[in-house]
């Protein structure tokens, strides 16, 4: 799967929605084999104190974002942000069919996670693990890139028990302040990609924009193809995928999911869909239908 020329990525034959979401319905759903459904999803971290009228109040969000997830659930779900108490949440709203695997960022394995969450009764998880975005990759908590707090990703190996297909999924959730962190945490979940005998998709806020230096290091050795270029059909506009509680609006989507190139996409979009007019997060879920 080449890369595509930018003069290129408009011309594919792929349907392109100008409104948002606001229906009932859900964006992609549950999706039989062989296809696999995949979302990417910034949950946005819980908080003990809130601003007075603030859209971030978790015991307000907690159950638009229980709705979207009980009608999309996607067999994979890659999330960022989330608190522990979040990701029983999530659990409950998806399913006792669904596990996660991962936990909190810090050396004691609390705090904000980037926890995978997968359909059991499609998935048979065979290994996983999680790794620091450091010089030291083995050591929970670790930073040293630049970051003022920690970075991780998980990383968590599947076999299809519907198809028999292995397929591995990375999940990650990168600095929001420094570029070189951003930038070797990078090159070391490329190192994991390189290291997987199967097919590879990453997902994760990655907190700039697909304009940036740091995408084309991620697509420059070919291990990685930008999944949105490549999909043969886009169910929505490429919308901001950091929207802040706001309309959905064009802008940097900061929220990504690259695929090895034997990995098909057949649908992608953003899920831009609201709640008589609330938003479950801050930002806005990446959703991906693939095959391999």
């Amino acid at each position: 799967m080449p890369r595509l020329p930018a003069e290129m990525v408009e011309n594919r034959g792929v349907s392109r929605e100008e409104r948002p979401t606001t229906g009932e319905a859900p964006l992609i759903g549950p999706v039989g084999p062989p296809g696999l459904h995949v979302m990417s999803y910034n949950i946005r971290r819980r908080f003990f104190r809130y601003v007075p009228g603030s859209p971030d109040r978790w015991e307000q969000r907690e159950p638009l974002l229980a709705r979207l997830l009980a009608d999309e659930r996607p067999a994979l779900l890659g999330s960022q942000e989330a608190m522990h108490v979040q990701a029983l949440s999530v659990s409950r709203a998806l399913g006792p069919d669904y596990r996660r695997v991962g936990h909190g960022r810090n050396s004691d394995q609390r705090g904000e996670g980037c926890p995978i969450f997968y359909d059991a009764t499609r998935l048979e998880l065979t290994a996983w693990r999680q790794i620091a975005l450091s010089p030291t990759p083995e050591k929970p908590g670790s930073r040293g890139f630049g970051n003022h707090v920690p970075r991780i990703a998980v990383i968590a190996d599947f076999i299809d028990r519907r198809t028999g297909k292995r397929i591995r999924h990375i999940n990650t959730h990168l600095d929001h302040v420094s570029r070189v962190s951003r930038e070797r945490s990078m090159a070391l979940i490329l190192e994991q990609v390189e290291d997987s005998e199967s097919p590879v998709v990453v997902t994760g806020d990655m907190n700039t924009g697909i304009a940036s230096k740091l995408h084309r290091i991620a697509l420059a050795s070919d291990q990685l193809a930008e999944a949105w270029w490549h999909a043969d059909q886009r169910v929505t506009r490429e919308w901001g995928t950091f929207s802040n509680y706001r309309a959905p609006a064009r802008g940097r989507r900061i929220d990504w999911m690259l695929v090895t190139p034997d990995i098909s996409v057949e649908r992608i979009g953003i899920n831009t869909r609201r709640f008589d007019g609330r938003a479950p997060s801050d930002h806005e879920p990446l959703q991906a239908v693939l095959t391999w």
